[in-house]
């Protein structure tokens, strides 16, 4: 099966957020959005919205730090409201939106007037929502590094194979053979592969980082 190097994430820069809120029986949910890349940085995030609306009544979250739909790195918490009432219906909003590397914050000030447990359900997964339709996304590339080596007599039919692959050499050593390290989109670095040993016909030192 092949697998896809490009899937959607927000189109947020580092520190910048989008926010979206809804007023519902006078409570103020406030949805705050940013694009995290790994644990560390939708810690960050959770702990910057929690500080900014420290007054608030919860500051509940959701994140996946991972390609779209993933749960190898995600999580979320109800932040005191009734258990399962906030940050899980937040997260399966989160991991079924085909956006990667999101974490959502969402900052209920309460209005005096309570909503129930369908109520809050609704509300949390409204938030999330409505906060993402207005969010941009762009398209984000998996990344696959490749070794080789080679003799010098094909470098120039190489450096057309790496273009031609939409690759980028990182780091390249000539010595008796040439080598070199090359970022590739994952989902063509087997082909760019196979073509390099066909072009040296096997005579080639070649592999791909994380394989086994």
């Amino acid at each position: 099966m092949q697998v896809s190097s490009k899937y959607q994430v927000p189109n947020l820069k580092l520190g910048e957020v989008l926010t979206h809120e809804l007023v519902i029986k006078r409570s103020r949910f406030i949805t705050s959005i940013a694009h995290t890349r790994g644990m560390e940085e939708a810690k960050a995030f959770i702990s910057k919205i929690q500080t900014l609306h420290s007054s608030a009544n919860h500051n509940c979250y959701a994140f996946n730090a991972d390609k779209p739909g993933s749960t190898a790195i995600c999580g979320c918490s109800d932040d005191g409201e009734p258990h399962g009432t906030a940050g899980q219906p937040m997260l399966n909003v989160v991991l079924h939106c085909g956006i990667g590397e999101i974490t959502c914050v969402v900052t209920r000030y309460f209005g005096g007037i309570l909503l129930g447990t369908g109520g809050l359900v609704k509300a949390y997964q409204d938030s999330v929502k409505e906060a993402l339709l207005k969010l941009q996304t762009c398209e984000c590339i998996i990344p696959s590094y490749v070794n080789l080596t080679l003799d010098h007599r094909y470098i120039t039919q190489l450096l057309r194979l790496i273009s031609q692959y939409q690759g980028e050499i990182v780091e390249s050593k000539f010595e008796v053979r040439a080598s070199y390290r090359i970022l590739l989109p994952f989902d063509l670095s087997a082909e760019f592969m196979q073509r390099v040993h066909d072009l040296t016909q096997g005579q080639v030192t070649l592999y791909r980082e994380g394989d086994n």
